[in-house]
């Protein structure tokens, strides 16, 4: 069901980043706009002459149109092959010390999440939490590539007009539900006993160093959003 949800949402996807319509996708898939809506929805399974075609149609692997690499090409990276800033020698962002702690913050907090999540081995929540952050990630490169406004956006394939409505925001809103859904799966599947410890001293064991980073984090994000209930968000000044 995994495999099948990944494939139906590359597949409507694709469609989505080459322009072309559902009904345009069908008739150069040799199908017919009902079928395609039904596996972009994941509502039936396609077979493997049709996952080819679709492989030769949108120029992708198979691998990557069933959603097990990240990679078009079908190329599997491991872990060890990603590049790690935070091994670089002196590694303090170029200008600002501010920008290096946060971002050591943020890193160390991701890094622990990430760990938590492997121990529960829930391939729907990691994706979910990967797909959130990452477009987190790029909604703030994104404004930030665009305030001088003199940059070509033909570098992003989500045009300009659909980033600054929102849909970025939206992607954000349904990775989080996918997220909520998917731990509350396994509480339903696995018990609450599949958890790792989360208590304090259990963390502080675990992770002895990134663990002060994500407490750092919840203790300024907690402060910052009282902050603005109190002040901001009731009107006051």
């Amino acid at each position: 069901m995994e495999t099948t949800n990944d494939f139906a949402r590359s597949l409507s996807l694709l469609r989505q980043e080459k322009r072309v319509s559902q009904r345009s996708a069908a008739k150069d898939l040799g199908i017919s706009q009902a079928l395609l809506s039904h596996y972009e929805n994941g509502v039936r399974e396609p077979g493997l002459a049709f996952v080819r075609r679709a492989c030769d149609y949108y120029r992708v692997s198979a691998d990557f149109l069933l959603g097990r690499t990240l990679s078009r090409d079908g190329t599997t990276i491991g872990a060890e092959e990603l590049y790690d800033y935070s091994n670089e020698k002196d590694n303090v962002l170029h200008g600002s010390i501010m920008a290096t702690l946060n971002k050591k913050l943020l890193v160390n907090s991701v890094g622990v999440l990430f760990d938590l999540l492997g121990k529960l081995g829930n391939k729907a929540a990691i994706q979910a939490a990967s797909n959130y952050l990452s477009t987190a990630v790029y909604r703030l490169f994104r404004y930030f590539y665009r305030a001088p406004g003199t940059q070509n956006e033909d570098f992003f394939s989500i045009p300009p007009a659909h980033f600054v409505t929102g849909c970025s925001n939206a992607d954000m809103i349904y990775s989080e539900t996918d997220y909520v859904d998917a731990l509350a799966e396994q509480v339903k599947e696995k018990g609450k006993e599949s958890f790792p410890p989360m208590n304090n001293d259990a963390l502080a064991q675990a992770y002895p160093g990134p663990y002060q980073s994500l407490l750092q984090i919840i203790h300024s994000t907690g402060e910052r959003i009282n902050y603005n209930m109190a002040q901001r968000w009731t009107g006051k000044k």
